[in-house]
């Protein structure tokens, strides 16, 4: 009779770490957790990532979709240097691309340009010739920067 007690009291006294989780909890995503924090791309990967690439210091804001729906911005490029292409050997200019969001552009200064293939906006897409769009979490990076 003194066993199953000493048992028994063995068995309560034991705590069950099945029971709670917080021991075994482990985040396997610790690192890729940023809330509130944007990716941004740098050069290399912006670079890779891109179906055309343009360095231009004639890219200025065409027309926008502000107060009318979802915002999107055309940008016009009127001439650049092709520094990468997967699609079409040329790329005519004055060339058009649209953004989902402001780009911070100056004036001055010539930019890299990072595009790929237009998603979506069929209508827009025949109406105003476009074909690329702005390659998302891709800054806009100056070319004098890079030298």
């Amino acid at each position: 009779m003194g066993l199953p007690a000493v048992l028994m009291v063995l068995l309560i006294s034991c705590e069950k770490k099945y029971q709670s989780p917080a021991h075994y909890e482990d985040d396997l995503f610790a690192d890729e957790h940023q809330e509130g924090k944007a990716y941004i791309m740098n050069r290399e990967e912006c670079f890779d990532k891109s179906e055309l690439v343009l360095a231009s210091s004639a890219v200025k804001l065409a027309d926008s979709s502000k107060g009318r729906g979802k915002s999107f911005y055309l940008y016009k490029v009127s001439a650049g240097k092709v520094l990468k292409t997967v699609r079409d050997s040329t790329s005519e200019m004055p060339m058009l691309f649209l953004s989902p969001y402001k780009l911070k552009i100056k004036n001055s200064d010539s930019m890299y340009v990072y595009l790929k293939k237009l998603e979506g906006f069929r209508f827009i897409a025949k109406d105003r010739n476009l074909k690329y769009q702005w390659l998302k979490a891709a800054p806009v990076y100056s070319v004098k920067a890079d030298k």
